[in-house]
């Protein structure tokens, strides 16, 4: 797990070399164990053609690279300042497969004309290499990274149809003289471009380090804005600046820098509508747990420790289950869990149920794990902030502070941890959603009904007033065409009850799903952890989505009026995982990850919510009308509603435009 950075000039002859090390550095959290950096003169820029290079670390790693100069150096400075530039990789490396230096990056073959940057893991790559060894290749390092390396120069881009594993990646081919990015299937990994106004194409894995580049002085994007206040995320590819944009999952770019053409292409999709209806339940079961055991050994792959988050539902508790099960039987030490609790002594209502951390000290025991807690109480919130919201950039679903902390817990112990995101997406885990949906008349019928569950914090009416001081500039952006957006290569006619919870699961793996990872790598990444999300492993996907939605979701439920209904959702999975975990586990209330904050917020965190929020020189208050978000703050703080998405939002907005001067 890493960092990369990247800069390509597509006019000028040169990029800003003072710029992109600084780049480079503003994601040194998610690498501290080496960095290196490539400057490349393309040779399309000049009439002779001809290319070369520099390849550099920095001082503090010059022990791991005797053989190469750190950048600091005088020497080094003095042959760089000789040049034009126009290509530059950068990368910080946290070591988790081969922590020698053999895996240092950028990273090329024997040629020296084909490099590579990459964040991720490719967790079938000694399949992968065998292959590429009986090709005829030889290797210098134990790393996955050589073998996306290799797979690049044996099968072209056509190589990422390959991978099975989290990653995002970029490949400079001199000879082809194009650069290649390339993100995961389901955007485990983040990866953000731009071009400047100076024709300067740059990408990176997080936004602030694009914010560090000189001729990057991007605005505040008022319809992202809009969006992000709507679905309480971004369905497109915006993010909060203008003209920078987070690269789809399943898609990469190609630029080529002869014509300065960027085109991007998608290479995958969700598809849960060839399901095998006719198959066997019980074959499927059999094969599911097949999968799900080969899922989370495989991605047990490591030369570091791992370890594993445990809460009280069914999808850590299963990765769990799995996991310590491999460790037994390998000999392996004692797989360590953590789990998040809340101080409940000032909760109230629903939230008396949200610390979970007596399910998980149960399954701790029965699955004979090392455990270690953390308990959050009113007041954390507060103090994480400032760093939260820098790392993470931009709000995105949910009241994640919590996982900011899990993530500090668990980084204590391990470098690799695993977590459970991806079943409820997969398996039917929102069965209030659906029953929403499920009797629809036709797709237009499902469209109504869905896109008004899933405006989260403002609806379509209320947007025109709390966003008046800006009406006129975001006129155009229509919420609805957004969401609609999503379906555009799904068939909406003859849809059937199945067909309608394809449909919810399809808009829920391209859209919350991808919030929810775009958090969780942030987050871990902050402490310099590596998450990794077995549920969400190649072949588990690919069986998931061919399982029939009456094998997920129990469509009895869908009469219930209560979003809190029990045992609905993941049917298949919960009674293939029987065989492991508790009954009173598998069949319990659903839970999601989430803080008592609709309590702490109108008592022990009022003042804190007044002071950030109801003050007329909040930064927000410039785009938004003061007396229109009052109403609805003080209706939380009253009681008259739960407004506790919307309050968060508004606080983490608040400090993202204030720590990136939005």
């Amino acid at each position: 797990m890493c960092g990369i950075v990247g800069a390509v000039s597509l006019k000028k002859p040169f990029i800003d070399i003072g710029s992109v090390k600084s780049m480079t550095d503003r994601i040194a959290h998610r690498g501290p164990d080496d960095a290196g950096h490539l400057f490349f003169h393309t040779g399309t820029k000049h009439p002779n053609k001809v290319s070369f290079y520099l390849h550099a670390t920095e001082k503090q790693f010059a022990h791991l690279e005797h053989i190469l100069p750190y950048i600091e150096s005088k020497a080094f400075q003095r042959e760089l300042n000789r040049h034009d530039w126009d290509l530059y990789l950068g990368h910080r490396r946290l070591s988790i497969i081969d922590t020698s230096p053999a895996g240092h990056q950028p990273m090329s073959d024997l040629s020296k004309n084909i490099w590579l940057v990459y964040n991720g893991e490719i967790y079938n790559f000694k399949a992968l290499r065998k292959k590429l060894e009986e090709e005829g290749h030889r290797f210098l390092s134990e790393t996955d990274s050589e073998v996306i390396l290799y797979s690049y120069i044996t099968w072209g881009i056509d190589c990422i149809h390959r991978l099975k594993g989290m990653f995002a990646f970029a490949i400079y081919d001199n000879f082809k003289k194009k650069l290649f990015l390339v993100r995961d299937r389901y955007g485990i990994k983040p990866l953000y471009y731009t071009i400047t106004p100076d024709k300067t194409f740059l990408f990176a894995s997080e936004v602030k380090s694009l914010l560090a580049y000189s001729e990057c002085n991007p605005e505040l994007d008022k319809s992202a804005l809009i969006e992000y206040f709507t679905f309480q995320n971004f369905l497109t590819n915006r993010t909060l600046w203008k003209d920078i944009f987070i690269l789809e999952p399943g898609h990469f770019l190609e630029v080529d820098l002869n014509t300065n053409r960027v085109e991007k292409r998608q290479y995958w999709d969700f598809n849960f509508f060839d399901y095998q209806g006719n198959r066997k339940e019980e074959d499927i079961e059999n094969e599911l747990h097949e999968v799900l055991k080969i899922s989370v050994e495989r991605q047990l792959i490591a030369d570091v420790e791992i370890g594993s988050y445990l809460s009280g539902g069914i999808d850590s508790g299963s990765i769990t289950a799995l996991a310590s099960s491999y460790f037994h039987r390998t000999h392996r030490n004692y797989l360590k869990t953590f789990t998040v609790g809340f101080d409940l002594h000032s909760a109230s209502g629903l939230e008396l149920s949200y610390d979970e951390r007596e399910k998980a000290e149960y399954m701790s025991y029965l699955f004979k794990t090392e455990h270690y807690e953390m308990v959050l109480k009113a007041g954390d919130m507060e103090r994480c902030l400032p760093d939260f919201a820098y790392h993470l950039e931009e709000p995105r679903v949910g009241q994640s502070y919590p996982n900011y902390y899990a993530a500090k817990l668990a980084s204590k112990f391990v470098k690799v941890v695993l977590g459970g995101i991806g079943g409820d997406e997969l398996f039917g885990g929102y069965p209030w959603r659906y029953k929403r949906i499920i009797d629809s008349k036709d797709f237009d019928d499902f469209a109504d009904r869905y896109f008004s569950y899933w405006q989260r914090l403002f609806k379509r009416e209320e947007l025109k007033r709390v966003f008046s001081p800006i009406s006129e500039e975001v006129k155009n952006t229509d919420t609805k065409d957004i969401f609609l957006s999503i379906f555009l290569r799904v068939k909406a006619k003859n849809l059937s009850r199945d067909d309608f919870i394809n449909l919810a699961l399809y808009f829920e793996a391209k859209t919350f799903l991808h919030g929810l990872l775009v958090v969780e790598d942030k987050l871990s990444m902050a402490h310099s952890l590596e998450t990794r999300v077995p549920l969400l492993d190649d072949d588990l996907v690919e069986l998931a989505q061919r399982i029939p939605p009456y094998m997920k979701v129990d469509y009895s439920c869908e009469t219930k009026d209560s979003e809190e209904v029990n045992g609905c959702g993941k049917k298949v999975l919960k009674k293939v995982m029987s065989k492991y975990i508790p009954a009173n586990i598998i069949n319990a209330k659903k839970q999601g990850f989430s803080s008592p904050d609709s309590s702490w917020f109108k008592g022990e965190s009022i003042e804190f919510v007044k002071k950030k929020l109801l003050k007329r020189d909040a930064n927000i208050y410039y785009l938004m009308d003061y007396e229109a978000v009052k109403d609805l703050i003080e209706e939380h703080l009253s009681g008259k509603a739960n407004r506790r998405l919307l309050i968060w939002s508004l606080i983490n907005m608040e400090e993202a435009f204030k720590i990136y001067g939005l």
